[in-house]
């Protein structure tokens, strides 16, 4: 390779000076001292050479350790030189693409207008960065994301193209993952609870003349007694052979998964069939399924509406199919129920606090976060904090999330309050981050519903970029009713993969439930709080004593740290340390406060106090 000598060295200008003077000077000494000063410019001119070719060296050994493409291009956008990155992602080598006009190696899915505004921008400001799509030597086709800059000469003639690109195929899958885990039933591939609120939107605005909708809201009754004997794996198969004999049978409607053992249909029709559709649809999917060589017949709950005579509106029309649901459970089970208004008079009260939360949540300004904070029990010091929901309301004061959660669960909020809730706990955190606050995880609390129909990981992700913070500043608690749920075979996968990104998961009120243990051998989970029933008669309680010691050993054994909660009382804290407890929550170190007040209370110092707030 040839290797330019610079010659704006002295010893080089000195040495071509003196080598004719070798020749020409008749005193032998002088020819002698010319001879020593051509050799003394060659030796810095080699001394140069040497110094670029390491240069050089370390250069290409840098290009070939980068993990971006790099392809320097001609003036006519011909290809001059690659890094092995190029080879790695294309799968092209120097010698074939030797000469060849970068853009033909383009995939055909850009239009003239894109490579038009691609080279205006270059040629203005002469550089361009975007996503396009390549193709590799095999033809496949795939997403890139490319960096240009044009290289100019002094007159400003562009004289070579630095092209610099990054294989974005795996962040477009983890994208498109997303989407389908926020729009899309994991376990049958049907709309979820999400995405059948903008279809039903869709059809209510496309509904013709003399058409009108048939809506049922499906339950399956008593299917987790068909979990427990069946296990959930053959519980997953029969929820999915149900998804697939629902869509065959109503081919040409909407048919979706609300979540668990609840399936939804949206009819469009001319027909005023609107029972006798209810009553075949029931006898249809009663029929027999074949598992395990038995035969199994599911009873069904059905709730159903009509539009427009049920209203035109897709939120009320879900409120009302689920007074319809919920009204045929009440009279017994393996019942249809059509929606009528004195469903809407029977649930008046809470349906009108509904209406309420769903205002508050438009609003924003009504919820808030409290913040308990978590303690080490012997000496106080913080090791953490929980993110608690309340809603101020502007007439009835603080309503209890006792009354609200289980009307957001049944009227399907949860996903919006648990995403409303995810945000202000990363904002918050930020907020505290930029004023120096001590570095603790808040621990936010995430629902059955919420895990099961939202799309929780797109949630945390686009909050955690948008706040710059880490996965390890939010912690996830899930209460145990969500490992006994007839779905908690979908869930490993996705916790264990929130998990890898950096959450701590913890398990919530701990004890209540039931079949617990075998759960935490199967599921990643980081800590379990143990719930305040168990520690509000310590230490005189011996059973509630020794459920607690056994507890602690078990966590300790499987690695898993342990917090009480409800610890009111030094008697309970000082049993709790001599047990070997090292996480503790309750009032007997802090009440739940406002960020402002727990602001206050933790800038000076962390707390060291042990009196009850």
């Amino acid at each position: 390779m040839w290797l330019p000598v610079t010659l704006n060295r002295p010893l080089i200008w000195v040495a071509l000076t003196a080598l004719p003077a070798c020749v020409w000077l008749p005193d032998s000494g002088l020819r002698l001292v010319a001879a020593l000063l051509v050799a003394l410019g060659l030796w810095d001119a080699w001394k140069q050479v040497r110094q670029q070719r390491l240069r050089l060296r370390l250069t290409q050994d840098t290009l070939g350790l980068a993990s971006d493409a790099m392809v320097i291009s001609d003036e006519q956008n011909r290809i001059i030189a690659i890094n092995p990155a190029f080879t790695e992602i294309t799968g092209y080598t120097g010698p074939e693409v030797q000469g060849v006009k970068l853009e033909t190696l383009a995939a055909p899915r850009h239009d003239k207008a894109f490579y038009q505004k691609l080279w205006g921008t270059l040629k203005s400001t002469g550089r361009w960065e975007g996503e396009m799509w390549s193709q590799r030597k095999s033809g496949d086709e795939y997403p890139e994301w490319l960096k240009v800059r044009a290289v100019t000469d002094k007159r400003g003639k562009v004289t070579h193209f630095i092209n610099l690109f990054t294989d974005i195929s795996a962040q477009k899958a983890r994208e498109n993952d997303l989407r389908r885990i926020g729009f899309e039933d994991p376990l049958t591939g049907l709309p979820n609870r999400r995405r059948l609120h903008d279809l039903l939107a869709s059809r209510l605005r496309h509904i013709r003349a003399g058409e009108s909708l048939d809506m049922a809201l499906i339950d399956i009754d008593g299917f987790k007694s068909v979990n427990d004997s069946l296990g959930v794996e053959q519980g997953d198969r029969l929820l999915a052979r149900f998804a697939q004999r629902l869509t065959s049978y109503v081919a040409g409607s909407v048919v979706g998964r609300l979540g668990g053992d609840e399936f939804m249909v949206i009819r469009t029709t001319t027909f005023d069939d609107h029972d006798q559709w209810i009553a075949t649809l029931r006898e249809h999917m009663s029929r027999p399924f074949e598992m395990n060589d038995q035969s199994l017949r599911l009873g069904l709950t059905i709730g159903s509406c009509r539009v427009p005579e049920d209203g035109n509106d897709s939120g009320v029309l879900f409120q009302r199919l689920e007074s319809a649901l919920y009204s045929a459970k009440r009279l017994g089970r393996n019942l249809s129920q059509r929606f009528r208004p004195a469903l809407d008079k029977q649930d008046n009260p809470q349906l009108a606090l509904v209406s309420d939360l769903r205002a508050a949540l438009i609003s924003g300004d009504q919820l808030e976060l409290h913040f308990q904070t978590q303690h080490q029990p012997s000496n106080g010091a913080v090791v953490g904090m929980e993110a608690l929901l309340r809603w101020r309301h502007p007439r009835d004061g603080m309503i209890s999330p006792g009354d609200f959660i289980p009307l957001a669960e049944r009227h399907g909020l949860m996903s919006q309050l648990g995403a409303w809730v995810i945000e202000k706990a990363c904002a918050q955190q930020a907020h505290w981050r930029h004023r120096n606050m001590p570095k603790l995880t808040i621990w936010v609390n995430i629902s059955a519903l919420q895990l099961f129909q939202g799309d929780l990981e797109s949630q945390l992700a686009t909050c955690l970029k948008r706040y710059q913070l880490l996965p390890s500043q939010i912690g996830l608690e899930l209460t145990e009713s969500v490992l006994l749920d007839e779905r908690a075979g979908e869930m490993r996968p996705r916790l264990q993969g929130l998990r890898d990104q950096g959450f701590a998961i913890a398990i919530d009120d701990f004890g209540t439930g039931y079949s617990s243990l075998g759960y935490l051998k199967r599921l990643p989970v980081d800590k379990i709080k143990l719930d305040r029933a168990f520690i509000k008669d310590l230490p005189n309680d011996q059973a509630d004593a020794a459920i607690v010691k056994a507890v602690l050993a078990m966590a300790e054994g499987m690695g898993l740290e342990v917090i009480a909660e409800g610890v009111e009382t030094k008697e309970q804290c000082q049993f709790l340390v001599t047990a070997g407890c090292m996480s503790v929550q309750g009032f007997y170190f802090a009440r739940p406060m406002p960020a402002e007040d727990l602001e206050k209370r933790l800038a000076p110092a962390p707390l060291a106090s042990h009196s009850a707030s």
